[in-house]
């Protein structure tokens, strides 16, 4: 299994495709026996849904006990979220991906501290989020200041190919 789409990608016109996506678990909710589990990329999230009755007894339990942070990939159909349980807070917020398949690609132990949320990450020890700084990376405003950067970059790399006076041959040195 290849990955088709990153998590930010679905919409609900992509609606009865099959999708594989890989990510982080980014939150895993457990309603009434079914597992809705947040997945996240570098990209976004996307909510996916581990259904007992249209899943092997393996593939649930393996589910049922991965943590956050643990890396995994998915495969499944993406369809619309019932009314009302739209999410308008993330971009993906219309539809879901029920699964068919897991892949654990790399389970992770339980965390020091919670990435996700980050109210309660700002209240975390420096010491500790400096001896995990592993982990106080992916947290999402340090993503989001490590993506701008980039921005920048390439907007000075651009301005830098283009022609102007700072690329003119110096006259006054013949060797230049």
């Amino acid at each position: 299994m290849k990955r088709t789409h990153h998590c930010n990608a679905l919409r609900p016109e992509q609606a009865g495709q099959t999708v594989t996506l890989v990510g982080w678990v980014h939150s895993r909710r457990d309603l009434g026996g079914v597992l809705f589990i947040d997945l996240r990329d570098r990209e976004g999230r996307t909510q996916t849904v581990f259904d007992p009755s249209d899943l092997p007894k393996d593939v649930f339990d393996r589910a049922s006990k991965l943590h956050s942070e643990s890396v995994i990939q998915v495969g499944g159909k993406v369809r619309a979220r019932p009314a009302g349980t739209e999410n308008a807070k993330i971009a993906t917020g219309q539809v879901e991906v029920l699964v068919k398949e897991l892949s654990v690609l790399n389970d992770a132990d339980v965390l020091p501290f919670p990435v996700d949320d980050p109210e309660v990450a700002n209240k975390v020890n420096e010491e500790l989020r400096l001896q995990y700084r592993y982990l106080d990376l992916r947290r999402p405003e340090i993503t989001r200041i490590h993506s701008s950067g980039r921005t920048v970059q390439t907007l000075f790399a651009k301005i830098r190919a283009r022609p102007g006076p700072w690329l003119r041959q110096n006259d006054s040195n013949p060797d230049a």
